[in-house]
């Protein structure tokens, strides 16, 4: 059969296509503008010079700490999910008991529970356990909150390992231990990417943890420093468009790298 174009399909993919770069264009060439050209001549002008003035003003005003911070953050939440979720998942997958149903029926139940209807009581504990304004008062209950999701998503990708994978390792005498490491975690790399791609997701754009826990500068975050380009005399639209695409590096290499991977992990995630 011969097949003619589908001129309708190329519009919407052009329209759509603008839909999206427009907005990647304001962003990138604002950060290359300084501030009074993109003031006097709009978004939307292409730049007359080019500068790399926003991104160092960005570093000289203490943007480097709220990315080491958030850098710090990010990888602390990753470290515990990966050390927590990964067990916890085996243990509901293998195990028989109420016990095991119990704890994966009560994580089920986090993702019912939303964050701001703890931050009083979370003020409170964190406050109490002499954590606030700590990067480790931010650390732990922005885990928390990555447990519940990350562990339905790694036990729906290790129910897809067959029985008899299983069964194999049981009659070749190996340890649980064993077949944890050497069958199940190979297996579910896929999942693993997914977690950590989302913790760390949770944990770089967070706002609400840092705001209501952190209050002096040392332990600022990315989320909570972009306040720092509004004034009582305007915002510095090029330095914080500047901001924002640093901010974004980070997450966009993590994606690159599990993007196949990622997509795996989600496609697992209804199990058997």
């Amino acid at each position: 059969m011969r097949r003619y174009p589908n001129f309708l399909a190329g519009l919407g993919s052009l329209v759509w296509l603008f839909l999206v770069g427009l907005p990647l264009y304001v962003m990138l060439t604002a950060t290359l503008r300084s501030r009074t050209d993109y003031s006097t001549n709009g978004p939307l002008s292409f730049p007359k010079h080019f500068t790399l003035h926003n991104y160092t003003q960005d570093f000289s005003n203490g943007f480097g700490r709220y990315f080491l911070n958030t850098l710090v953050v990010s990888a602390a939440v990753v470290a515990i999910v990966l050390l927590l979720v990964p067990p916890l998942s085996y243990a509901i997958v293998r195990g028989r008991g109420r016990v095991t149903t119990g704890v994966f029926r009560l994580f089920l139940l986090g993702l019912a529970v939303p964050a701001q209807a703890v931050i009083v009581p979370m003020f409170y504990v964190i406050n109490r356990a002499g954590l606030y304004d700590n990067l480790a008062g931010v650390i732990l209950p922005t885990a928390a909150f990555c447990l519940p999701v990350s562990a339905l998503v790694l036990t729906g990708v290790m129910r897809e390992i067959t029985p008899d994978l299983y069964e194999a390792m049981a009659m070749d005498g190996a340890p649980p231990w064993r077949v944890f490491f050497q069958l199940v975690v190979p297996l579910s790399k896929g999942g693993l990417s997914t977690i950590v791609v989302f913790s760390a997701l949770q944990a770089w754009n967070g706002f609400l943890f840092p705001l209501v826990l952190t209050q002096s500068d040392s332990s600022k975050v990315i989320t909570l420093g972009l306040y720092d380009f509004q004034t009582e005399h305007g915002v510095d639209i090029p330095g914080l468009l500047a901001a924002v695409v640093l901010s974004m590096l980070p997450i966009l290499i993590v994606y690159l790298f599990a993007r196949r991977a990622l997509v795996q992990g989600l496609m697992g995630v209804g199990g058997k």
